[in-house]
């Protein structure tokens, strides 16, 4: 179950995630940068991570490995284009072989008491969000890792 203000659209190319948080913009902005934040939180349910190494600046690159539930490790890489505290990061997503599949604008928004964050991946054909979408399951997976991502909140609230 996710709570009603997670919302998720498709446009084109583009996969678009919005939910406001129960938190300040800063500790929004730090719990989605911090690495000692982040094995807490990103990824779907069942999945964990490893940091390998992460310099969030422009030019900077976060190496790290998505274990799946079923044992089998995922290289990802993030390179930071963008890095505007607390408002904004743009980032490529890649895996080491291929530097962008995807990129990635995250946006933080004030919105009250609470935090609006908007991450909007783009990627390169229609066809390839697809893939993403039907075979990876990308909404789903974005869900609860906004879940999951919620919870690390609430401890830190």
């Amino acid at each position: 179950m996710h709570p009603d203000n997670t919302m998720t659209a498709v446009v084109d190319r583009e996969l678009i995630v919005s939910r406001t948080f129960h938190a300040p913009r800063e500790l929004v902005f730090d719990t989605w940068t911090n690495p000692g934040h982040l094995p807490k939180w990103w990824g779907p349910n069942g999945f964990t991570i490893t940091v390998r190494a992460i310099d969030v600046r422009p030019g900077g690159v976060w190496r790290y490995v998505m274990h799946g539930p079923d044992g089998t490790d995922y290289d990802n890489k993030i390179s930071y284009h963008e890095v505007v505290r607390p408002e904004r990061l743009v980032y490529s997503h890649g895996d080491g072989e291929d530097d962008e599949h995807f990129r990635v604008t995250v946006t933080f928004a004030e919105q009250g008491n609470g935090t609006t964050l908007t991450m909007r991946s783009l990627f390169k054909s229609a066809e390839e969000l697809e893939t993403a979408v039907n075979r990876y399951g990308a909404i789903e997976g974005a869900k609860q890792t906004f879940d999951r991502f919620a919870e690390q909140l609430a401890t830190l609230a």
